[in-house]
């Protein structure tokens, strides 16, 4: 047994169909009295609805989260959270609310009552990342921890194959590079173990039958553990490369997950034999890079960098990007070797 460190702060999770109808009460155990509802554009009917739920407690409302959480959103959502003398934030929707919502938290010393409406697990982990001049950069505070999540299955019904598929191959993501890093342990081993078998038997199901409330919540509870994982872990050379190339390329975020993913666990095959052998194991395969690159043709999910808008010509720099401060990874990190997992990811050719 390797020696580690098991340090994961407490919060508070309520999971189950119909779990949305206690948002009142969860806001009121903290004791918030002035709420700020935030979501995207897209999403706003759900923030309409929780706001109509909190009836009294909801001031305000801030629609306009974005992707990648560009600086100028997040000062504008900080300078309506000062304006509304708010004391709490209900973030729902997908991760660039929860994200937004952290950003705001940043600043500001209130708690963040997180509702996903998508598998992406940022709502358990207290890292953040903010956008600005084209470089993404995250970090981790405390602080930026929701205080409470909310689970509904439900609220993922009107997510769409094509993007409940990437959106659970995100959180699936963090369950595999959970298992290589450096500060893994055995419960968030454990952990990561379920979140894959979890996700890769629910998401084909959820894409051939998007009204099967069963694979939603199967799904669901994968996203839960996915984003476990990553709060309480470090990550490595697939989220690194994520980052670089959402933050710098403003690719959708769950697709570079969904594409990145395969070449990363390639990358890392020889230098992370037994966290390849379980990832291969939670999803029934001979190879982890392999298989869940069939995962992905088996959703419909993009499956090279060329598909999502990547241009040939920023392969360079993003091998460089990620090259110039990287994450720890159990393999050694160089230009070279980088910028070669990036022309295959981008050709999207199946692992060798």
């Amino acid at each position: 047994m390797r020696p580690f460190v098991y340090d994961h702060p407490a919060q508070r999770v309520i999971f189950g169909v119909g779990s949305l109808e206690r948002l009142p009460d969860e806001v009121g155990r903290l004791g918030a009295r002035r709420v700020l509802v935030v979501s995207t554009p897209a999403e706003r009917r759900f923030a309409d609805d929780a706001a109509r739920r909190l009836g009294p407690l909801a001031a305000g409302m801030f629609a306009e989260a974005a992707m990648h959480v560009p600086i100028e959103t997040a000062r504008a959502a900080r300078r309506r959270a000062a304006e509304l003398n708010v004391d709490c934030c209900v973030a729902i929707g997908g991760g660039s609310t929860i994200g937004l919502g952290k950003a705001i938290a940043l600043e500001s010393p209130l708690p963040i009552v997180a509702v996903p409406t998508t598998y992406a697990g940022s709502e358990m982990t207290p890292i953040y990342g903010l956008t600005e001049g084209g470089v993404k950069k995250t970090g981790r505070d405390r602080r930026v921890l929701p205080a409470t999540v909310l689970y509904d299955p439900a609220l993922t019904l009107s997510l769409p194959p094509q993007i409940s598929g990437p959106s659970g191959m995100n959180a699936l993501a963090h369950c595999v590079e959970a298992l290589y890093a450096e500060d893994a342990n055995p419960l968030i081993t454990l952990v990561a173990v379920e979140g894959i078998r979890a996700l890769s038997r629910s998401l084909p199901v959820v894409v051939r039958e998007p009204e099967n409330l069963d694979a939603r919540s199967e799904a669901q509870y994968g996203a839960w553990l996915g984003g476990t994982a990553l709060g309480a872990v470090g990550m490595a050379i697939h989220h690194k490369l994520c980052h670089t190339l959402g933050g710098s390329f403003n690719l959708p975020h769950a697709e570079v997950h969904t594409v990145v993913l395969p070449y990363a666990a390639a990358f890392n095959r020889d230098a992370a034999p037994e966290a390849m052998r379980l990832a291969a194991g939670a999803l029934d395969t001979a190879d982890a890079a392999q298989g869940l690159y069939d995962l992905a043709v088996q959703i419909g999910a993009p499956t090279s960098l060329k598909e999502i808008g990547m241009p040939r010509d920023g392969l360079d720099r993003a091998a460089t990007l990620a090259t110039e401060n990287p994450y720890y990874n159990p393999r050694a990190i160089d230009f070279s070797s980088v910028r070669q997992l990036l022309e295959d990811a981008y050709e999207g050719r199946r692992p060798k």
